[in-house]
């Protein structure tokens, strides 16, 4: 009887990790069926000057997000909002919260998805672009898109190694995302001046390469959308909002100290029931 319990315990405790991991990967399922989406806001308008960014849920003139001086290059964190239509609205930082936009644009948030709502152009031309967010990869992949932010250049090529993200992408335009082999790569900006950046992608991770006007020509600024787990980071970008954005971190630490600390306490208490017991 007591190998039929230890063998019980055993197959209980092996099961462990498979259960665990079932937990972790229902994440982005759990969140779609909760009715939650994300979405973050960018300005990408080289000479407009600082924004005051305001969100509002449809119908509701109270602003469920509001970002003071949101300047050129600046990305916001992801925030999580319910299921449902939105209005994103920029005005002239320091305006007061009643002046009419300068621009707004319709959110529609799917639960389970995530979205960028970026200021994109010219300031005579400036629009709002609602971006769908990729949230998961192909098996041992990484995905990347870019977005043509440069004034200074109004058309670049955009390569990632060897690949070509994007070839000629005019200034305020967006290039689909494209499936990369992860590694430590190095991505080239083209115009009619050039920088390059190293970048560490890692598997299982979805990025939105910004190129960007900098003081001494082109910038490439690494957006992560998402990081694993098919959920996107808690943080922002490189730019603007306390530093490079966070990635959200693998399970598989935990799981094995969880699985570890079972198995010790399981082993434990077998240990306990084969003593022998003493006698009065």
């Amino acid at each position: 009887m007591k190998i039929l319990g230890f063998i019980r315990w055993t197959a209980i405790l092996l099961a462990m990790p498979a259960l665990l991991l079932g937990i972790f990967g229902a994440s982005s399922a759990s969140a779609a069926s909760s009715g939650i989406g994300w979405v973050r806001l960018a300005h990408f308008s080289p000479n407009t000057p600082a924004v005051d960014v305001y969100l509002y849920s449809f119908g509701d003139s109270s602003a469920e997000l509001v970002l003071h001086h949101v300047a050129y290059g600046t990305v916001s964190p992801y925030e999580s909002l319910s299921a449902g239509e939105y209005t994103v609205a920029m005005r002239p930082a320091g305006a007061a919260p009643t002046t009419a936009p300068a621009i707004s644009a319709s959110l529609a948030v799917t639960a389970g998805h995530s979205y960028t709502v970026a200021g994109l152009g010219p300031e005579s031309g400036l629009r709002l672009a609602v971006l769908d967010d990729q949230l998961t990869t192909p098996p041992g992949k990484a995905v990347v898109r870019v977005i043509q932010a440069s004034l200074q250049d109004h058309v670049v090529t955009v390569s990632y190694a060897a690949k070509s993200l994007a070839h000629n992408l005019a200034f305020g335009s967006v290039a689909a995302y494209q499936t990369v082999d992860p590694g430590t790569v190095t991505v080239t900006a083209t115009g009619a001046s050039e920088t390059s950046a190293t970048l560490d992608i890692a598997a299982g991770t979805v990025h939105t390469l910004v190129i960007l006007d900098g003081a001494q020509g082109l910038e490439i600024d690494n957006l992560v959308d998402a990081a694993g787990s098919a959920v996107p980071p808690a943080g922002g970008a490189a730019t603007g909002f306390g530093g490079t954005a966070p990635r959200v971190p693998s399970p598989a630490p935990w799981l094995l100290l969880v699985v570890a600390g079972l198995l010790v306490a399981g082993a434990g208490g077998l240990g306990l029931r084969w003593l022998p017991r003493s006698r009065a």
